[in-house]
């Protein structure tokens, strides 16, 4: 397996467990009773739970444009040193974005996209290279 396609399977992880906060914090902010529900009306969420969901939802965002770059590097047979680094720099970024949306860290938060956002394009550059 590529070191990317690792990265790749970690970042699924972080998903999972990224899931597992923002569910406690859900479950612990609305209730089990509204939780279990039917969910006929949207639920909104606030506080950390909402920053959870949201970062969540982010991750998803992120996962799949990085998803797009870890295949086509794999698939091109383009794994190289860097994309290898952009590859971490992108789990890296992600592992420090949790924490930093959950604290509302303004504008670290922001910074802290970037450099994932960045390494998976830098991804998709090279591979066309």
């Amino acid at each position: 397996m590529t070191t990317e396609l690792t990265v790749l399977t970690l970042a699924a992880l972080l998903q999972f467990a990224q899931f597992l906060i923002y569910s406690a914090l859900a479950n612990k902010q609305v209730g089990p009773k509204k939780a279990l529900g039917p969910r006929d009306t949207k639920i909104e969420l606030s506080g950390y739970a909402g920053r959870a969901q949201r970062a969540l939802n982010n991750h998803f965002e992120g996962l799949i444009l990085f998803t797009i770059a870890v295949v086509v590097v794999t698939l091109g047979g383009q794994s190289t040193g860097f994309t290898q680094g952009c590859a971490w720099v992108y789990l890296i970024a992600r592992v420090f974005y949790v924490p930093a949306y959950l604290m509302g860290l303004s504008p670290w938060r922001s910074v802290i996209w970037t450099f994932g956002i960045g390494a998976t394009v830098l991804m998709l550059l090279a591979a066309l290279v």
